[in-house]
């Protein structure tokens, strides 16, 4: 339907991602750094919604995004690949932010989330089987690589268009990472506004410690009148740097750095 249907506004911004690449943690700095002139730490939505709630999915939130072009909010995420992406996005001047991440945690990540999601134990649900299926590249949004190297080498065709985050990059200079956020999608912060704090603020108010810990992430639910209705607490993971070291053997760890060598070999992009 998004497809066909879609048109977007010249102002819109686009955070596109692969599941469980940081997309909630992008979504929720986007949207701090979009209504930081209406709303600050104390008052802003992202305190009782679920970041996913605050920016609307393309695929199943056209009513909300129709809605938020009559206020002029912006913000639309989706997890399309960019071949997928409607053709009045893709020939539009409408900006688009993309998220990528050590596609090792990513497995971990999704495997995780899976298997919440499915009210299914770790015991039950073995990694190596969530491994073969990632390095099948079978997923609703197809593999990986396909998928990540779709919007790299539109980045390139048209480098004012796509902005190129590294989950692992925003992690070590997080800072940085917002302010070059916020100039890319047109919010620029102002000399006073980094004197006084506000990035940190920002920062602070986006932080995994944070929202995982506010009562709606903790006990709420995203859609909960939907038949995809999700608990919030399941887009919260903590997890330490390297979680993927405890689930790789040494042929799965062969196995994924070879594909991704032969996958992504001559674009500059690593993926490790």
């Amino acid at each position: 339907m998004a497809q066909k249907t879609f048109r977007p506004q010249p102002s819109d911004v686009f955070i596109c991602s692969y599941p469980k690449t940081g997309t909630t943690w992008l979504k929720a700095l986007a949207f701090a750094i979009v209504t930081r002139e209406k709303f600050d730490e104390s008052s802003s939505p992202l305190l009782t919604t679920l970041p996913h709630g605050c920016v609307p999915y393309l695929e199943k939130d056209l009513k909300q995004i129709e809605e938020n072009h009559n206020t002029h909010f912006p913000l639309v995420s989706t997890h399309f690949p960019y071949t997928a992406l409607p053709r009045s996005i893709v020939s539009s001047n409408c900006k688009i932010v993309y998220i990528y991440r050590n596609i090792k945690d990513v497995i971990v990540s999704y495997y995780h989330y899976i298997a919440k999601y499915c009210k299914v134990s770790v015991e039950d649900a073995p990694f190596e089987e969530a491994f073969n299926e990632f390095y099948q590249g079978i997923s609703w949004c197809g593999s990986y690589w396909d998928h990540i190297l779709g919007y790299w080498q539109a980045s390139h065709e048209d480098g004012h268009k796509i902005l190129f985050l590294k989950y692992e990059d925003m992690k070590q200079d997080t800072p940085s990472s917002v302010k070059r956020l916020a100039e890319f999608i047109g919010y620029p912060f102002s000399n006073e506004e980094e004197n006084t704090g506000v990035i940190e603020n920002i920062i602070k108010m986006c932080s995994f410690e944070n929202l995982s810990n506010l009562e709606v992430n903790k006990n709420g639910h995203h859609r909960p009148d939907r038949p995809d209705m999700v608990e919030n607490r399941l887009f919260f993971r903590k997890a330490k740097d390297d979680d993927w070291k405890e689930y790789f053997t040494d042929e799965m760890i062969e196995k994924i750095d070879k594909l991704m060598d032969q996958k992504l070999s001559g674009t500059g992009l690593i993926l490790k």
